[in-house]
């Protein structure tokens, strides 16, 4: 028997409303060594050791380069609109510079052809993570070369494939790339310098500016945007330290990458906290970063809390968790989205990735993940909130279709609405695919009666 649907009221999204799901390129395709693929920075990073918990990486992974046509009909049963995936900028173009990979940019044609044919909407994500390993030598995302590398390689892409994708996004989630990347270290490339991650950021957002220059001046027929993984950010407690702690944080998380592109400017208080670690920005950089957009992406797991101290604990908040340790907070995706509408002037929104980790059992074919499908359930609604407030919200889409690697966590941690079985790569649905599926073929109901109304 299906689970049921939830009871929440699906009047909220109007007809042209865009259902996905999504995935990323290192996560599930695996191949990493054939046809022609160069190496990327996350196939160095798994090999370094103490970087990846189980000590894995990203050789087959969910092997979808070798499973495109089942998986892409796993997408179809789902009944979505679109499908977010990302392209390994290192699978079409080895180095990052020079010349391109044929064997590599079939395996994107043959995706988006069978997405097409399917009656689905592909949405290209250009760089989710996996830089060429080759560029990471030269300096990386820290060399202004590396953001003129990237609009050569999303020219190339886009002339190939922008008239069949309906939107191309530059990055996905610059402050993880950043920070994570280049900050703690804890993602790949690996680095722990906080000047050289803030250089980072300004050179992704600098490099999405141009390629949106660049791919309207070659007439680029797709929407184009970025991705950003946002948070409402609140303090521990009503205490000045606490609430000007979360306030810098905001600063830090939110407002450097909002503020750059829609105001063409970086937060003075985050710049003035940065000190010595400052990006070096050079007169025209900001007016680029500032190019209109023709969507915005937002992805959104859970709520930030920060304590001046370091005391406050997201396993002692009282709030349930996934098995990532982060709060199910619904709530605070509704909370961010309209103070995005209040505070910046933004196009159409899409929330790009919402999902979560659970500790799923196959037991019998099934996957009974209730918690899963309730925390899907409640973000939708969440968003219905935010529409009947007037945000205008254009798609959602559920992270992930498949169980897949989880970056630094391994294969420990499922997020999928598939169960991937890694010993022999079997897809199961699990409940929340179940469920998912129906709540479309509710929408596509009251769509057709919208039409005939």
């Amino acid at each position: 028997m299906n689970p049921p649907l939830p009871q929440h009221p699906l009047q909220h999204f109007p007809a042209d409303f865009v259902w996905g799901v999504a995935t990323s390129s290192f996560q599930i395709e695996g191949a990493a060594h054939e046809d022609g693929k160069g190496e990327s920075i996350w196939d160095r990073f798994c090999r370094q050791p103490g970087a990846i918990a189980d000590g894995s990486n990203g050789d087959t992974a969910c092997d979808h380069y070798h499973r495109l046509e089942a998986d892409l009909d796993l997408i179809a049963g789902l009944g979505v609109d679109a499908y977010r995936f990302s392209m390994s900028w290192p699978r079409v173009q080895p180095d990052g510079r020079g010349a391109f990979n044929e064997a590599g940019m079939h395996f994107y044609e043959r995706l988006v052809d069978g997405l097409i044919a399917r009656g689905i909407k592909p949405y290209l994500t250009l760089n989710h993570w996996d830089l060429p390993q080759a560029l990471q030598d030269s300096g990386g995302w820290a060399h202004r070369e590396t953001v003129h590398a990237f609009v050569a390689y999303a020219r190339f892409v886009a002339k190939r494939l922008g008239e069949r994708v309906a939107a191309i996004t530059t990055h996905n989630e610059p402050w993880v790339m950043a920070v994570l990347g280049h900050e703690t270290g804890l993602f790949a490339p690996g680095i722990r310098h906080r000047g050289t991650a803030m250089q980072v950021a300004h050179h992704l957002l600098l490099s999405h500016g141009l390629a949106l220059q660049a791919l309207r001046a070659d007439g680029c027929t797709s929407r184009l945007g970025i991705v950003l993984n946002l948070s409402p950010i609140g303090p521990a407690t009503p205490s000045a330290e606490d609430v000007a702690a979360a306030r810098l944080e905001d600063g830090r998380s939110v407002r450097w990458y909002m503020d750059p592109l829609f105001k063409g400017e970086y937060p003075a208080d985050v710049w003035q906290h940065l000190g010595v670690d400052v990006p070096q920005v050079q007169p025209d950089d900001l007016a680029a970063i500032n190019t209109p957009m023709d969507f915005l992406g937002i992805n959104y797991y859970t709520r930030g809390v920060v304590s001046a101290s370091g005391a406050w604990s997201a396993q002692t908040s009282g709030k349930p968790l996934t098995d990532m340790g982060w709060e199910i907070v619904p709530e605070g995706l509704t909370e961010l989205l309209t103070r995005m509408h209040r505070d910046w002037t933004l196009p159409p929104l899409y929330v790009k990735e919402n999902g979560a980790a659970f500790q799923d059992t196959l037991v019998k074919g099934c996957v009974h993940d209730v918690e899963r499908t309730d925390y899907i359930a409640s973000h939708i609604a969440a968003v219905g909130d935010a529409l009947a407030q007037g945000v205008p919200m254009a798609g959602y889409m559920v992270w992930s279709l498949m169980d897949n690697f989880e970056w630094a966590s391994g294969y420990a941690k499922r997020f999928g609405i598939v169960h991937v079985d890694y010993a022999t790569l079997t897809r199961t649905p699990k409940d929340s695919y179940l469920w998912y599926r129906d709540f479309l073929l509710a929408q596509q109901r009251l769509r057709q009666q919208a039409l005939a109304a």
